[in-house]
C-alpha cells in the first residue's frame, strides 16, 4: 500500500476529485493547508491561468501573511499560498495511474501546480469491521 499526498491549487480540487473518481478512486481526504516554494509566497504564482501573462506585472500583488503570522508577533512575517492537500491510500499497482491522473489534471505549467508525494503504508484497518491492509482500502 502507498499513501499519495498532493498539495494543489485551490480551484482544482473539483475537477481532480472527478478525474480520480472516474477511474474509480473516489475516497481521500482533503485539508486546507498554506505553504510557499521558491516563489516565496508570490500570489502571481497562484493566480487564476485565466489572467493574462502582463496583469502581475502591471498590478503588483502583494502576498498574503499567515494565519499564524496575523494572530503572532513574528520578526519577519511569513509568507504563505493558501493550496489543498489531498490524501489517498491505495494498493501499489494504482501509484501510477492516480499520480498521472493528479498530473494531468493540475498541470498549468506555471509555478505553484504544486507537489505529489508518494510513502509507504505499512497497514491499515477499518475500525468498523477490522478489515485488514487492502480489504480495508475498499
Amino acid at each position: 500500500m502507498k499513501e499519495i499526498i498532493a498539495i494543489i491549487r485551490r480551484d482544482k480540487v473539483s475537477e481532480t476529485k472527478k478525474a480520480l473518481e472516474e477511474i474509480g478512486y473516489p475516497s481521500m481526504s482533503l485539508q486546507s493547508v498554506e505553504g510557499r516554494g521558491r516563489q516565496k509566497g508570490d500570489m502571481c504564482a497562484e493566480m487564476d491561468s485565466e489572467m493574462p501573462e502582463s496583469f502581475c506585472a502591471a498590478v503588483k500583488l502583494k502576498p498574503t501573511p499567515s494565519t499564524y503570522a496575523m494572530e503572532h508577533t513574528l520578526p519577519k512575517v511569513a509568507l504563505y499560498v493558501p493550496k489543498k492537500m489531498l490524501t489517498i491510500v491505495v494498493p501499489d499497482e494504482a501509484v501510477e495511474e492516480i499520480v498521472k491522473v493528479i498530473i494531468k489534471t493540475n498541470q498549468t505549467g506555471r509555478h505553484g501546480d504544486g507537489k505529489i508525494f508518494v510513502a509507504p503504508i505499512e497497514s491499515a484497518m477499518r475500525i468498523r469491521t477490522s478489515e485488514t491492509n487492502d480489504l480495508a482500502l475498499s
